[in-house]
Protein backbone atom coordinates (compact mmCIF):
# COMPACT_ATOMS: atom_id res chain seq x y z
CA UNK A 1 0.00 0.00 0.00
CA UNK A 2 1.42 3.45 -0.84
CA UNK A 3 1.87 6.42 1.62
CA UNK A 4 -0.82 8.27 1.24
CA UNK A 5 -2.94 5.27 1.98
CA UNK A 6 -1.63 3.74 4.32
CA UNK A 7 -2.08 7.17 6.21
CA UNK A 8 -5.49 7.69 5.47
CA UNK A 9 -6.26 4.27 6.87
CA UNK A 10 -4.55 4.47 9.95
CA UNK A 11 -6.54 8.47 9.97
CA UNK A 12 -9.44 6.70 10.29
CA UNK A 13 -11.38 9.06 8.83
CA UNK A 14 -15.30 9.34 8.19
CA UNK A 15 -16.58 11.19 5.55
CA UNK A 16 -20.39 12.49 6.25
CA UNK A 17 -22.35 14.19 3.58
CA UNK A 18 -24.05 17.09 5.86
CA UNK A 19 -26.46 18.82 3.26
CA UNK A 20 -26.37 18.78 -0.84
CA UNK A 21 -27.47 22.42 -2.05
CA UNK A 22 -29.22 23.06 -5.10
CA UNK A 23 -29.88 26.87 -4.99
CA UNK A 24 -31.42 29.63 -7.52
CA UNK A 25 -29.88 32.93 -7.22
CA UNK A 26 -27.88 34.69 -4.72
CA UNK A 27 -27.61 32.92 -0.83
CA UNK A 28 -25.07 33.19 2.04
CA UNK A 29 -24.21 30.04 3.54
CA UNK A 30 -22.74 30.36 7.15
CA UNK A 31 -20.74 27.79 8.70
CA UNK A 32 -19.80 28.02 12.24
CA UNK A 33 -16.25 26.53 13.69
CA UNK A 34 -16.46 22.74 14.38
CA UNK A 35 -13.82 21.12 17.23
CA UNK A 36 -12.76 17.54 16.27
CA UNK A 37 -14.27 17.94 12.61
CA UNK A 38 -12.79 18.57 9.12
CA UNK A 39 -15.20 20.51 6.71
CA UNK A 40 -15.40 20.50 3.23
CA UNK A 41 -17.01 21.71 -0.05
CA UNK A 42 -17.42 20.37 -3.09
CA UNK A 43 -18.92 22.39 -5.85
CA UNK A 44 -20.03 20.34 -8.92
CA UNK A 45 -22.01 23.40 -10.98
CA UNK A 46 -21.78 26.97 -10.81
CA UNK A 47 -19.83 29.51 -9.26
CA UNK A 48 -19.09 30.84 -5.94
CA UNK A 49 -16.58 31.82 -3.43
CA UNK A 50 -15.76 31.06 0.12
CA UNK A 51 -14.62 32.98 2.61
CA UNK A 52 -12.14 31.71 5.26
CA UNK A 53 -10.12 34.01 7.89
CA UNK A 54 -9.08 37.14 5.79
CA UNK A 55 -8.79 34.44 2.67
CA UNK A 56 -11.51 34.82 -0.90
CA UNK A 57 -11.78 31.85 -2.56
CA UNK A 58 -13.09 31.68 -5.65
CA UNK A 59 -14.66 28.12 -6.21
CA UNK A 60 -15.47 26.65 -9.93
CA UNK A 61 -17.11 23.90 -11.01
CA UNK A 62 -14.60 20.81 -9.43
CA UNK A 63 -13.52 22.13 -6.74
CA UNK A 64 -13.01 21.08 -3.95
CA UNK A 65 -12.50 23.38 -0.71
CA UNK A 66 -11.40 21.09 2.78
CA UNK A 67 -10.28 23.00 6.28
CA UNK A 68 -8.33 21.20 8.67
CA UNK A 69 -8.74 23.32 11.30
CA UNK A 70 -13.00 23.81 11.16
CA UNK A 71 -13.07 27.40 11.59
CA UNK A 72 -16.00 29.73 11.03
CA UNK A 73 -16.81 30.45 7.26
CA UNK A 74 -19.42 31.48 4.79
CA UNK A 75 -19.92 30.27 1.40
CA UNK A 76 -21.50 33.02 -0.82
CA UNK A 77 -23.47 32.22 -4.08
CA UNK A 78 -23.66 35.44 -6.19
CA UNK A 79 -25.39 36.31 -9.02
CA UNK A 80 -27.44 38.70 -10.75
CA UNK A 81 -30.44 36.95 -10.57
CA UNK A 82 -32.37 37.45 -7.23
CA UNK A 83 -32.22 34.53 -4.30
CA UNK A 84 -35.17 31.99 -4.44
CA UNK A 85 -36.04 30.60 -1.57
CA UNK A 86 -34.78 27.32 -0.11
CA UNK A 87 -36.25 24.34 1.96
CA UNK A 88 -34.09 22.21 4.00
CA UNK A 89 -35.59 18.45 3.89
CA UNK A 90 -33.62 15.71 5.57
CA UNK A 91 -33.77 12.58 3.80
CA UNK A 92 -32.56 9.12 5.26
CA UNK A 93 -28.80 9.45 4.51
CA UNK A 94 -28.33 13.30 3.31
CA UNK A 95 -30.30 16.41 3.82
CA UNK A 96 -31.01 18.50 0.75
CA UNK A 97 -31.72 22.60 0.71
CA UNK A 98 -33.42 22.74 -2.45
CA UNK A 99 -34.73 26.13 -3.90
CA UNK A 100 -38.24 26.00 -5.22
CA UNK A 101 -37.44 26.20 -8.55
CA UNK A 102 -34.15 22.99 -7.90
CA UNK A 103 -35.08 22.12 -11.48
CA UNK A 104 -33.22 25.25 -12.74
CA UNK A 105 -30.29 25.42 -10.07
CA UNK A 106 -27.61 27.41 -10.78
CA UNK A 107 -25.47 25.33 -7.79
CA UNK A 108 -25.03 22.13 -6.87
CA UNK A 109 -22.74 21.76 -3.94
CA UNK A 110 -22.04 18.90 -1.09
CA UNK A 111 -20.84 20.36 2.53
CA UNK A 112 -19.87 17.69 4.45
CA UNK A 113 -17.00 16.98 7.32
CA UNK A 114 -14.99 14.43 8.08
CA UNK A 115 -14.17 13.21 11.69
CA UNK A 116 -11.03 10.94 12.20
CA UNK A 117 -9.26 9.04 15.05
CA UNK A 118 -7.66 10.24 17.96
CA UNK A 119 -3.50 10.23 18.04
CA UNK A 120 -2.86 9.28 14.62
CA UNK A 121 -5.92 11.19 12.98
CA UNK A 122 -5.04 13.96 14.92
CA UNK A 123 -1.31 14.27 13.75
CA UNK A 124 -2.27 14.10 10.08
CA UNK A 125 -4.81 16.25 10.00
CA UNK A 126 -2.20 18.92 12.25
CA UNK A 127 0.02 18.61 9.36
CA UNK A 128 -1.76 19.30 6.34
CA UNK A 129 -2.20 23.44 5.66
CA UNK A 130 -5.25 25.31 7.27
CA UNK A 131 -6.75 25.51 4.05
CA UNK A 132 -6.85 23.53 0.89
CA UNK A 133 -8.47 24.05 -2.24
CA UNK A 134 -8.00 21.35 -4.98
CA UNK A 135 -9.52 22.11 -8.47
CA UNK A 136 -10.40 19.03 -10.43
CA UNK A 137 -12.40 20.62 -13.13
CA UNK A 138 -15.52 18.58 -14.54
CA UNK A 139 -14.52 17.31 -18.05
CA UNK A 140 -13.73 14.51 -19.33
CA UNK A 141 -10.42 13.80 -17.71
CA UNK A 142 -11.27 14.83 -14.68
CA UNK A 143 -11.43 12.42 -11.82
CA UNK A 144 -14.54 13.98 -10.33
CA UNK A 145 -16.54 13.07 -13.40
CA UNK A 146 -17.06 9.89 -12.39
CA UNK A 147 -16.91 10.47 -8.36
CA UNK A 148 -19.07 13.42 -8.46
CA UNK A 149 -22.01 11.59 -10.56
CA UNK A 150 -22.04 8.77 -8.25
CA UNK A 151 -22.87 11.19 -4.84
CA UNK A 152 -25.35 13.16 -7.48
CA UNK A 153 -27.09 9.49 -8.23
CA UNK A 154 -26.42 8.27 -4.39
CA UNK A 155 -27.59 11.89 -3.18
CA UNK A 156 -30.97 11.95 -5.32
CA UNK A 157 -31.91 8.20 -4.42
CA UNK A 158 -31.22 8.31 -0.87
CA UNK A 159 -31.85 4.48 -0.57
CA UNK A 160 -30.49 2.49 1.54
CA UNK A 161 -26.73 1.97 2.10
CA UNK A 162 -26.53 5.27 0.46
CA UNK A 163 -25.20 6.37 3.81
CA UNK A 164 -22.30 3.84 3.50
CA UNK A 165 -21.59 4.53 -0.07
CA UNK A 166 -21.41 8.72 0.31
CA UNK A 167 -19.03 7.94 3.24
CA UNK A 168 -16.53 6.20 0.94
CA UNK A 169 -17.00 8.51 -1.87
CA UNK A 170 -15.91 11.04 0.29
CA UNK A 171 -12.74 9.33 1.56
CA UNK A 172 -12.33 8.89 -2.10
CA UNK A 173 -12.28 12.85 -2.58
CA UNK A 174 -9.71 13.09 0.25
CA UNK A 175 -7.57 10.82 -1.16
CA UNK A 176 -7.71 12.99 -4.61
CA UNK A 177 -6.87 16.34 -2.09
CA UNK A 178 -4.11 14.85 -0.96
CA UNK A 179 -2.21 13.37 -3.70
CA UNK A 180 -2.52 17.00 -5.45
CA UNK A 181 -4.68 17.67 -9.01
CA UNK A 182 -0.99 17.51 -10.75
CA UNK A 183 -1.55 20.98 -12.22
CA UNK A 184 -0.94 22.94 -9.47
CA UNK A 185 -3.44 25.73 -7.37
CA UNK A 186 -6.01 27.41 -9.46
CA UNK A 187 -5.05 30.37 -10.22
CA UNK A 188 -6.91 32.53 -7.60
CA UNK A 189 -5.27 31.63 -4.66
CA UNK A 190 -1.91 31.40 -3.41
CA UNK A 191 -2.81 28.59 -0.70
CA UNK A 192 0.39 26.19 0.24
CA UNK A 193 -0.13 22.75 -0.99
CA UNK A 194 -0.13 19.62 1.33
CA UNK A 195 2.94 17.42 1.87
CA UNK A 196 1.27 14.22 1.04
CA UNK A 197 0.79 15.68 -2.80
CA UNK A 198 5.16 15.57 -3.09
CA UNK A 199 5.06 12.02 -2.95
CA UNK A 200 3.47 12.36 -6.69
CA UNK A 201 5.25 15.02 -7.64
CA UNK A 202 8.58 14.44 -7.08
CA UNK A 203 10.14 11.06 -6.94
CA UNK A 204 13.25 11.61 -4.91
CA UNK A 205 10.54 12.74 -1.83
CA UNK A 206 8.58 10.35 -2.46
CA UNK A 207 11.54 8.06 -2.07
CA UNK A 208 11.61 9.48 1.57
CA UNK A 209 8.34 9.29 2.67
CA UNK A 210 7.74 5.66 0.79
CA UNK A 211 10.58 4.35 2.65
CA UNK A 212 9.99 6.80 6.12
CA UNK A 213 6.15 5.51 5.96
CA UNK A 214 6.77 1.61 5.84
CA UNK A 215 10.19 1.14 7.47
CA UNK A 216 9.55 3.52 10.80
CA UNK A 217 12.13 1.38 12.73
CA UNK A 218 15.15 1.83 10.90
CA UNK A 219 17.85 3.93 11.63
CA UNK A 220 17.19 6.54 9.30
CA UNK A 221 19.50 9.31 8.78
CA UNK A 222 19.42 12.66 6.59
CA UNK A 223 22.82 11.07 4.67
CA UNK A 224 20.80 7.85 4.10
CA UNK A 225 17.36 9.23 3.28
CA UNK A 226 19.30 11.82 0.72
CA UNK A 227 21.37 8.67 -1.09
CA UNK A 228 17.37 7.25 -1.15
CA UNK A 229 16.49 10.30 -3.33
CA UNK A 230 19.50 10.88 -5.24
CA UNK A 231 20.38 14.03 -4.00
CA UNK A 232 23.23 15.52 -1.64
CA UNK A 233 22.27 15.72 2.16
CA UNK A 234 21.91 19.98 1.59
CA UNK A 235 19.88 19.61 -1.28
CA UNK A 236 17.28 17.13 0.28
CA UNK A 237 17.03 19.37 3.54
CA UNK A 238 16.65 22.85 1.19
CA UNK A 239 14.12 20.69 -1.50
CA UNK A 240 11.76 19.01 1.88
CA UNK A 241 11.45 21.83 3.44
CA UNK A 242 10.51 24.07 0.40
CA UNK A 243 8.23 21.30 -0.94
CA UNK A 244 6.44 20.11 2.66
CA UNK A 245 6.73 23.34 5.01
CA UNK A 246 8.40 20.73 8.05
CA UNK A 247 11.96 19.30 7.93
CA UNK A 248 13.17 16.15 7.16
CA UNK A 249 13.47 15.43 11.34
CA UNK A 250 10.43 17.07 11.82
CA UNK A 251 8.95 14.53 9.31
CA UNK A 252 10.72 11.51 10.41
CA UNK A 253 9.48 12.29 14.03
CA UNK A 254 6.02 13.37 12.63
CA UNK A 255 5.71 9.76 10.93
CA UNK A 256 6.94 7.79 13.97
CA UNK A 257 4.27 9.30 16.46
CA UNK A 258 1.00 8.51 13.68
CA UNK A 259 2.42 4.83 13.25
CA UNK A 260 3.06 4.45 17.25
CA UNK A 261 -0.66 6.32 17.91
CA UNK A 262 -2.48 3.91 15.37
CA UNK A 263 -0.11 0.75 16.76
CA UNK A 264 -1.16 2.01 20.46
CA UNK A 265 -4.99 2.47 19.78
CA UNK A 266 -5.32 -0.83 16.85
CA UNK A 267 -3.50 -3.60 19.16
CA UNK A 268 -2.28 -4.99 22.57
CA UNK A 269 1.73 -4.14 21.51
CA UNK A 270 3.36 -3.42 25.07
CA UNK A 271 4.87 0.41 24.98
CA UNK A 272 7.99 -1.33 24.71
CA UNK A 273 7.37 -3.03 21.48
CA UNK A 274 5.56 -0.17 19.72
CA UNK A 275 8.94 2.09 20.77
CA UNK A 276 11.14 -0.63 18.99
CA UNK A 277 8.42 -0.65 15.93
CA UNK A 278 9.09 3.08 14.99
CA UNK A 279 12.93 3.04 15.83
CA UNK A 280 13.51 4.04 19.85
CA UNK A 281 15.40 2.22 21.48
CA UNK A 282 14.37 3.44 25.19
CA UNK A 283 10.87 3.48 25.59
CA UNK A 284 11.05 6.66 27.71
CA UNK A 285 12.61 8.54 24.55
CA UNK A 286 9.66 7.36 23.12
CA UNK A 287 7.50 8.96 25.65
CA UNK A 288 8.75 11.81 25.58
CA UNK A 289 8.73 12.32 21.79
CA UNK A 290 5.37 10.98 21.73
CA UNK A 291 3.92 13.79 24.54
CA UNK A 292 5.46 16.34 22.48
CA UNK A 293 4.23 15.38 19.57
CA UNK A 294 0.52 15.40 20.68
CA UNK A 295 0.45 16.57 23.96
CA UNK A 296 -0.47 13.58 26.19
CA UNK A 297 1.80 9.92 26.67
CA UNK A 298 1.48 6.56 25.03
CA UNK A 299 -0.74 4.81 28.05
CA UNK A 300 -2.99 7.92 28.20
CA UNK A 301 -3.99 8.10 24.32
CA UNK A 302 -4.34 4.07 24.63
CA UNK A 303 -6.87 4.28 27.78
CA UNK A 304 -8.47 7.29 25.99
CA UNK A 305 -9.45 5.70 22.81
CA UNK A 306 -10.67 2.40 24.48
Amino acid sequence: MDAISTLIRMARLDGVVDVRCLLTGSHVLDNPPTSGRVPFHLLLDGYCTAEIDGHTIDLRPGDVLVLPRGGEHRVRVTTEAPAVPADLRQGASVATLASSSADASTIDLFCGHYTYQPGAGELLIAGLPDILHASFGTGPDSPLRLLGELMRSEAGLDGPGAGALLASLCEALLALVLRGDGTGHPATTTLPTPWTAVAVTDPGLRAVIDAVVHRPREPWTIAVLAHLAGVSRATLVRHFSAATGMGVADFLTRIRMTIAADLLTTTDRSLDAVAEAVGYQSTSAFGKAFRTATGTTPSRLRRAVR
